[in-house]
């Protein structure tokens, strides 16, 4: 360490020992010049500390802007959610509760694909369209599923179960579980591959998950 550094040092701390040496010395603060990086211009202590301020609130109100965006999403998913929810609740449930949970996640969440399939059913709904045949592979897939998968479609087999699965670029799988074992698989698609993305929070779909799980139980064997 070169006695300049030391030096440097020495300076700066006695600065902080001495809070009132600018107040014995005011006229220093407009005749210390040091260099803006903002203009490069050489500028009073006065005015860089006005920059450095200004930056820090430019910052702030960055931040400020970026956690109001995220708590009017936020408030905008939980509208939907409960939009939902309450078609949920008005369906007659059995076989229409299927239909009418994915016709409601298509309009509600502005999804352009969404279906389901469902196995282990009870034997009076094992011809309906969400019974359709689910490869082995695509049931431990399922199974394997801890939380939803968010991102990009990978030529899943579930995404072929969608009307126009060829359109699909990004996609949501939700297993649908109960009591620890999983009956179903819930399938969303979108053409935009940024629309569904793997550093997306998955805290809603998971709630989306969890609650068509107990809404599709009945339907189980």
């Amino acid at each position: 360490m070169t006695n300049e550094t030391l030096d440097a040092q020495a300076v700066a701390q006695y600065l902080i020992d001495h809070p009132q040496f600018f107040e014995e010395h005011a006229r220093l603060l407009g005749e210390v010049k040091l260099s803006s990086p903002l203009t490069g211009r050489a500028v009073s202590l006065q005015e860089r500390q006005m920059e450095v301020m200004r930056e820090k609130y430019r910052v702030l109100e960055l931040r400020l802007a970026e956690l109001t965006r995220r708590a009017e999403e936020n408030h905008a998913i939980a509208n939907r959610f409960h939009a939902w929810n309450q078609a949920l609740l008005a369906s007659g449930g059995g076989a229409a509760m299927a239909r009418n949970l994915v016709d409601a996640l298509r309009t509600e969440f502005m999804v352009p694909q969404v279906t389901l399939r469902l196995w282990n059913l009870a034997p009076e709904h094992r011809e309906a369209w969400f019974a359709s045949s689910v490869s082995e592979d695509a049931r431990l897939f399922a199974n394997g599923l801890r939380a939803p998968y968010c991102g990009l479609n990978n030529d899943f087999e579930a995404v072929r179960w969608l009307d126009d699965p060829a359109a699909v670029r990004s996609t949501v799988l939700m297993p649908l579980t109960l009591e620890g074992k999983t009956f179903g698989l819930l399938v969303l698609g979108a053409p935009d591959a940024e629309r569904f993305t793997s550093t997306m929070a998955t805290d809603f779909l998971a709630h989306i998950a969890a609650t068509a799980s107990t809404a599709l139980a009945p339907l189980r064997a």
